[in-house]
């Protein structure tokens, strides 16, 4: 039973910044060609999902970790409020549709959990239908999964409400940040406790296991979350194809 207070939002002491920060640029570029090599062979495509509260650094770990990669094989979608073609679909419906293909990586910047997520908090849907939204993603999940050799590597960004408050001061206070500022997230940081429960609820009722990334050190962060998708795709029959030529 995962319960987030039990995990820390911060590197092991074992963990020099420095050091770690040459470890990540040495597994940035082995990512790349991991990446490269899957988008040949078109045997799998990948999944990978940042779901966290405001400010844990979703669009930063995507920019972080995926730097060395082909901007051609790696699409990111940011998951903002439904539009009113999104809401006359079922909620999954513009998560399926920009799935990953064989050979290529989607990042979801936020994602399908949304809708257990801040649906939940605010009270738009009951308890019947998170447990069946639940029921659906899983499903969702497996069928690209086991159907279409999607890997899926979702991310809990697992920031503390301390580092949070830092972040959203910053982009009141620094002005290369100004555009990041959004009074709402403020609104929402009143709910931190509710969003806890709803999150624990998510990470423990899915089929698909999640990755808690420890994201207040930003260092780690990108550590954590590159050598995770490194190891994942090591695993995987990744080859070139081998050269197809006509015989004469």
């Amino acid at each position: 039973m995962i319960k987030l207070s039990d995990y820390s939002t911060r590197a092991p002491k074992s963990f020099v910044k420095e050091e770690t920060k040459k470890k990540t640029a040495a597994l940035t570029e082995k990512l790349e060609e991991l990446v490269t090599k899957l988008h040949a062979s078109k045997k799998y495509g990948l999944l990978i999902v940042f779901q966290g509260m405001d400010t844990s650094g979703k669009d930063g770990a995507s920019r972080k970790v995926f730097s060395q990669c082909s901007p051609s094989m790696v699409n990111a979608y940011p998951f903002k409020k439904p539009t009113e073609i999104e809401f006359a679909h079922d909620f999954l419906w513009r998560a399926h549709k920009i799935a990953p293909a064989k050979g290529q990586v989607a990042i979801f910047t936020r994602s399908h959990y949304e809708d257990i997520l801040i649906q939940r908090v605010h009270n738009w849907i009951d308890k019947d239908m998170v447990a069946q939204r639940m029921d659906a993603i899983n499903q969702f999940e497996s069928l690209l999964n086991h159907h279409n050799k999607t890997v899926i590597l979702k991310f809990y960004m697992h920031i503390s409400k301390e580092k949070q408050l830092e972040k959203l001061q910053e982009r009141k206070d620094v002005l290369r940040k100004n555009w990041k500022h959004n009074d709402g997230d403020w609104k929402e940081r009143n709910h931190w406790d509710e969003y806890m429960k709803a999150y624990e609820y998510a990470l423990n009722e899915s089929i698909i296991p999640w990755h808690i990334a420890p994201v207040d050190q930003r260092w780690y962060r990108d550590y954590f979350i590159t050598n995770t998708i490194v190891k994942a795709l090591q695993f995987l029959d990744l080859e070139y194809p081998s050269l197809v030529t006509d015989h004469v």
